[in-house]
């Protein structure tokens, strides 16, 4: 009896392992499939959040909607979008440079349509190598003009810097790139056929 009672003991075990190793990689597989989703998901979020703040800031600025621009200052209303920024600017090694170029036409323009194209190509999913270039570019700038390092302005008063390096310029900078570097334009957003159109495919960089 005990013989033949040993054999079935190891065979029920044997397939208990078995059911349990074969289940095994179908739930890590599960997992893997939900943890991606996720993260497609999270960057797709981002990547419209970030595209409202650049987008906003366009808006408000072209049209005055009372936050940072106040209403009857806007583009339309014939204020200028930079000569307020730059003409305030008070440090820095490009205090003077700026202070030229604050209320030029070719600086409004660039800066608008900068922060148009930035904003479109982050909602729609599409150009987000381009939107990535130009985004950090404009805060590379932005960044130089308020001059974190700085702990006193050029007439001698207190900066008010709380980081003598990293603002919320070089984070931008890190969304922008990361979000070019997953593709994050594939979830919610318009990157797969924008990819199967011809130029597209035949200029990636245009991904």
């Amino acid at each position: 009896m005990a013989l033949h009672n040993h054999p079935q003991r190891h065979l029920g075990m044997g397939l208990r392992s078995l059911r349990r190793t074969s289940a095994a990689p179908a739930s890590a597989g599960e997992a893997t499939a939900v943890a991606t989703a996720t993260q497609a998901y999270v960057f797709a979020g981002l990547r419209l959040l970030t595209g409202f703040v650049f987008l906003w800031a366009f808006l408000d600025k072209a049209f005055g909607l009372g936050y940072a621009t106040g209403s009857g200052k806007g583009w339309i209303d014939g204020g200028s979008p930079t000569k307020g920024f730059l003409g305030g600017v008070a440090v820095g090694p490009m205090e003077s440079t700026f202070h030229a170029w604050a209320g030029a036409a070719w600086a409004d323009w660039l800066f608008m349509l900068g922060l148009l194209g930035i904003g479109l190509a982050l909602i729609a999913g599409i150009g987000l190598r381009l939107a990535a270039i130009a985004g950090t570019a404009m805060m590379a700038l932005m960044w130089i003009a308020e001059w974190p390092p700085a702990k006193h302005l050029s007439d001698g008063s207190a900066s008010m810097s709380t980081n003598p390096f990293a603002d919320y310029h070089l984070v931008y900078v890190v969304v922008l790139i990361g979000l070019a570097a997953v593709g994050a334009g594939a979830t919610w957003g318009l990157a797969r056929a924008w990819a199967r159109l011809p130029f597209v495919s035949r200029n990636r960089w245009l991904m």
